[in-house]
């Protein structure tokens, strides 16, 4: 079950690939700054996923204006990610949760998602400046997106 509104977030330390370049990408670099939004996703390469991660993308310009920095999580590796993200012009930062312990921490790890094994839900978190959070949505299924407008709804009113 996706942590409550009113907790404090689990921070993380994932891996983020573009090109040549591996940066390590942490919850606590928004600390004080701006807002998160942190997209849970099951697989790349997969349609739902691609469509998810296509329309953000497309509309990431929505995020920076209600001062929000946005990323994909997903148990991919970060050079599957960054294979994805080239190909389907994937914009948003995309972080390896290899290990799966973020999305355990989130409380969004499935054990077995159709027998590919341990993977996370679709789930979305939007966490204030503080590092509180401030919306939490796990999907009823993996097919399902989460709720874009209640997401934007929340950034607003911080």
């Amino acid at each position: 079950m996706a942590i409550a509104v009113g907790t404090k977030a689990p921070e993380f330390n994932l891996k983020s690939k573009k090109g040549d370049n591996i940066t390590d990408i942490k919850l606590s670099d928004n600390s004080g700054k701006q807002n998160t939004v942190l997209l849970f996703f099951p697989l790349a390469f997969t349609g739902v996923c691609t469509q998810e991660m296509c329309d953000v993308s497309q509309g990431l310009s929505g995020y920076t204006g209600l001062n929000a920095a946005i990323y994909g999580i997903s148990v991919d590796s970060p050079f599957t990610q960054d294979a994805w993200a080239e190909k389907e012009k994937i914009t948003v930062p995309l972080l390896s949760d290899l290990n799966k312990k973020t999305a355990e921490a989130y409380g969004v790890l499935l054990p077995d998602l159709a027998g590919f094994g341990a993977t996370s839900a679709r789930a979305a978190f939007v966490i204030d400046k503080e590092g509180i959070v401030k919306y939490s949505e796990q999907t009823p299924t993996p097919k399902d997106l989460p709720n874009f407008q209640a997401i934007k709804e929340v950034l607003q009113s911080l």
